[in-house]
């Protein structure tokens, strides 16, 4: 066996590494007889040789089996096991949303969620505002939880692909993050431990994405589709746009809010309707729950229209030790900062752009998010009410509220968000939710 020095070295230099030198590293990576220093080594050298798509099924296929693979075949489901994964954005609160809406029309959703990854939000630190809510249960909770309510958004836990729980958080603040094999790899692997039958990504591109560009973002999706259907998995990769944030919100408790008034009707925004309903027609068509795309449309909209994705929601926190009332008192339940202060716009006229990756930093110099894997999210900061391009404002006008733990601290959250927003005489457009719709081949 290969020293994992002489691992690295051969991909530092290019070469295509075999199946086995791959298992072997994510094995000694998995026992930790790989330091933290090697495997930032190992990211580097990927980031810059890339991997074939052979290197990465193979990465894919050895972080999935260095932990448990779940079975669902003897869990009583009756029906399809689905999810859907994101690569990352600011605002993106999708999956508080979609997956309750899903179970609603009669898929079943263990949904494994991460947390946040350089200026990006995650899911699992949304959760985590929740008071009380296990968004790491146990692999029988998870699937009692998944079987009774239909969903179960939680975080990798240690029996799910635990090599890539350590590569994960290494890559986060080692500057790696965009590699289109790590994401490939580290996305599918918990994805196929999970156990899905179907599985619907999300891949963002624009200012706040890991690929800015559209023919980045196309090229992860095609890699995702591609590996994930090589490795017996039926995946379907929507292309998003990700030029601002999705909601109105960033941050933790705030986004959670936002998904819960989305959940209720209490307030709806155009763009993540159009992205929930958009994947949660994908998902249930790979589910054969619907004949095709604009029926599987109607139904995730019935769904949140009648009420039946707000009360699997709202199961699902208290059957993972949420509160009962979180939909009736999310002010009360949720976090909340102690200095809240308007963004006054410096002049008047049309929001043009939107540096949304400044957007996300500025909610991680906030706190509510990290600098380093082991740093202490704030869930309580963040901004609400974001002005979104084609926004039309006067001097003075909020273009958004900051939620901050101090005065200093919101001073310079205001600056940043003055900084990232164009604010210019003639409007300009945004451009469609949806961009492109990509398959295997």
């Amino acid at each position: 066996m290969r020293l994992p020095q002489e691992i690295i070295r051969r991909k530092r230099d290019g070469h295509a590494l075999e199946p086995s030198e791959i298992e072997a590293f994510i094995e000694g990576l998995t026992r930790e007889h790989i330091t933290e220093g090697q495997a930032a080594a190992f990211a580097m050298a990927v980031f810059f040789q890339g991997m074939s798509t052979d290197e990465c099924a193979a990465l894919t296929r050895a972080m999935m089996a260095s932990g448990v693979v779940l079975d669902w075949s003897k869990a009583g489901l009756g029906g399809p096991v689905l999810d859907k994964h994101s690569t990352g954005g600011v605002g993106d609160n999708i999956s508080l949303i979609l997956a309750p809406a899903v179970a609603a029309c009669g898929g079943f959703v263990p949904m494994i969620s991460g947390r946040g990854l350089g200026h990006t939000g995650g899911t699992l630190d949304k959760l985590e505002a929740i008071p009380g809510y296990d968004a790491t249960p146990d692999r029988a909770r998870l699937m009692r939880v998944v079987r009774e309510v239909g969903c179960a958004i939680i975080g990798q836990t240690a029996e799910l692909a635990p090599a890539d729980r350590r590569l994960y958080g290494i890559r986060d603040v080692t500057g790696t993050v965009e590699s289109i094999p790590l994401i490939t790899a580290s996305i599918l692997s918990k994805k196929l431990a999970a156990g899905l039958d179907g599985l619907v990504m999300d891949v963002k591109t624009g200012s706040g994405a890991f690929m800015q560009s559209v023919a980045e973002a196309q090229d992860l999706a095609h890699s995702l589709a591609n590996v994930a259907t090589r490795a017996g998995l039926p995946t379907v990769a929507l292309v998003t746009d990700m030029d601002q944030p999705l909601a109105s919100a960033a941050g933790n408790a705030v986004e959670t809010a936002h998904a819960i008034a989305h959940l209720t009707g209490a307030k709806r925004e155009p763009r993540v309707q159009e992205i929930v309903v958009a994947l949660g027609a994908e998902m249930l068509r790979l589910g054969g729950l619907v004949a095709d795309l604009d029926i599987g449309r109607r139904r995730i909209e019935a769904a949140l229209d009648g009420g039946a994705a707000a009360e699997h929601f709202a199961r699902m926190v208290v059957a993972l030790g949420g509160p009962h009332d979180l939909l009736e008192r999310p002010e009360t339940c949720l976090a909340q900062a102690p200095v809240i202060r308007p963004v006054p716009s410096p002049a008047g006229g049309f929001v043009t752009r939107i540096a949304t990756r400044a957007i996300g930093l500025a909610v991680v110099e906030l706190g509510g998010g990290r600098r380093r894997a082991q740093d202490i999210v704030d869930h309580a900061v963040g901004f609400t009410d974001l002005c979104g391009i084609g926004g039309v404002v006067e001097a003075g006008d909020p273009l958004a509220f900051v939620h901050a733990r101090d005065e200093a601290a919101a001073a310079r959250a205001i600056a940043s968000v003055q900084a990232a927003l164009s604010i210019e005489d003639e409007p300009a457009h945004a451009r469609a939710p949806v961009l492109a719709r990509i398959v295997a081949g």
